[in-house]
């Protein structure tokens, strides 16, 4: 079995996958947390930043780095 991949996404993703600055990576995670409801504290997971982006998850997927 191979190693489990994480389900949460992190702003270094978000930069990776985006291009954009870590700032910029750090706010649109925010912003998906305030549109999901979610405090502070929660995890986004690369699914539910998939359904907010529009990009398909898979290809999410190929941008973490474990």
């Amino acid at each position: 079995m191979g190693k489990p991949k994480r389900i949460c996404i992190y702003p270094k993703d978000i930069q990776r996958i985006t291009g954009k600055s870590e700032r910029h990576s750090r706010n649109l995670l925010s912003k998906i947390k305030e549109y999901l409801d979610k405090e502070p504290h929660q995890f986004v997971t690369i699914e539910e930043f998939a359904l907010f982006t529009g990009i398909k998850k898979e290809l999410v997927e190929e941008f973490i780095i474990d």
